[in-house]
């Protein structure tokens, strides 16, 4: 009579490969351990985020990093668990990237932005009618609220000349507007 481990040894599909020290007999190549395993844990993932392609795609990244790795992994008792681990990591890592994302874009989405109303069209197109510099000057000052000195620090100009760019954009934009809404 047999033993119990003479039979499972028999029986067993890996006794016939002489097994090497440090590595399962029925994965010695990568090649091998890939056919093998891509499929399962692609099933497995797929299961967790239910889109096949991104699925596959993690499962993928996940022996391109055992490759890299293999020389060392190839001694593992269970290179395969590695290669889930990090597959099942990765896909943990882009639930939670999408995750917080979605979250990101339903806290800033607006529902509805209104359309621009007939005084900022008037305003946008006086604007428009500037020279530069005073449209600048207007739009750092009233729009982003910089102060006069900030300004001029800003545009590398006196006090003075931002006061009178200012005050000429002012006058351009009241007689601008000002027939805007005689015509309009």
């Amino acid at each position: 009579m047999r033993s119990d481990r003479a039979a499972a040894t028999l029986l067993s599909p890996l006794a016939a490969a002489p097994a090497t020290p440090g590595k399962s007999a029925a994965l010695d190549d990568f090649d091998e351990l890939y056919a093998t395993h891509f499929h399962g844990l692609t099933v497995q993932l797929y299961a967790y985020f239910g889109d096949r392609q991104e699925a596959q795609d993690v499962v993928q990244e996940a022996f391109c990093r055992a490759y890299a790795r293999w020389k060392e992994l190839s001694r593992y008792d269970d290179p395969v668990a590695w290669v889930r681990r990090v597959a099942w990591n990765l896909a943990t890592s882009r639930w939670r990237r999408l995750r917080t994302a979605r979250r990101h874009i339903s806290l800033t989405r607006e529902e509805h932005a209104p359309g621009p109303t007939p005084d900022r069209v008037a305003l946008a197109a006086a604007l428009a009618t500037l020279p530069p510099t005073q449209r600048r000057a207007v739009i750092m000052h009233y729009l982003a609220g910089l102060s006069v000195a900030e300004v001029a620090e800003e545009e590398n100009v006196p006090v003075g000349t931002v006061k009178s760019w200012l005050s000429r954009a002012r006058t351009a934009l009241a007689a601008r507007l000002d027939s805007e809404v005689r015509n309009g």
